[in-house]
């Protein structure tokens, strides 16, 4: 079976066991791209936390977000953890939409997709995973994110050898195998992350009870 091939089963068996997902939970583009920004190194339950604080603080708009005093920002989003450092990651992304003269996240939309790509990531603290999360989520663009999730899933799977997963050699892999459309590889990805939480946990996977257990290398010998 070709890695294209086994991409687009993962994404059938997926789906059929696990139903439409529905993603990303955030409410506006802004709310979006401020989670992508918040859940560096720490779980979605504190970014959720750290958002509610903003939304209760009237705070999650471009403008208000900018009139937010330093320490004020920093106290509402300390949920998330390295509440100093992503205060600022924020203020950077503040700061680019003022440069591209965009007064919210969807006075991008109007941009080329890869020309976008290449200024998030000249934003000090926006890395690949980041990036596209606010493109393809916020955006709506067709552009694969990778995670911890996906790279694990894609080892244990052999389409890519553990020490050596590679960003955008996984990233191309899904985006030759599926077609270039955004709700593919929102969906795709969000299947991904359930999936890694419900059967493809780090320490102990449950391989046995995985829909995509026949795509395994050696279905016979499942990774303890």
């Amino acid at each position: 079976m070709s890695r294209a091939e086994t991409i687009r089963g993962l994404y059938r068996a997926f789906a059929d066991r696990l139903g439409p997902s529905g993603w990303w939970p955030g409410r506006t583009p802004l709310e979006i791209a401020v989670g992508a920004i918040l859940t560096q190194n720490t779980n979605w339950r504190n970014v959720e936390r750290a958002i509610a604080n903003l939304d209760a603080a009237g705070a999650l708009s471009v403008r208000a977000l900018r009139e937010l005093p330093d320490q004020r920002l920093e106290d509402l989003i300390r949920p998330a953890g390295s509440f100093r450092v992503k205060a600022a990651r924020l203020r950077h992304f503040l700061d680019f939409l003022a440069r591209e003269g965009a007064e919210s996240v969807e006075d991008l939309r109007g941009r080329s997709l890869y020309g976008l790509r290449e200024d998030l990531l000249a934003v000090r603290g926006i890395g690949p995973e980041t990036a596209d999360a606010i493109l393809c989520y916020a955006l709506e663009m067709p552009v694969f994110v990778i995670d911890a999730y996906t790279a694990r899933m894609f080892a244990r799977h052999g389409l890519v050898l553990p020490e050596e997963a590679d960003y955008a050699e996984m990233q191309d892999l899904v985006q030759t195998a599926l077609p270039a459309e955004n709700r593919d590889y929102n969906e795709f990805h969000a299947l991904i992350v359930r999936a890694a939480k419900e059967w493809c946990a780090k320490s102990k996977p449950r391989c046995a009870e995985c829909p995509a257990r026949c795509l395994l290398p050696d279905p016979e010998r499942l990774p303890s």
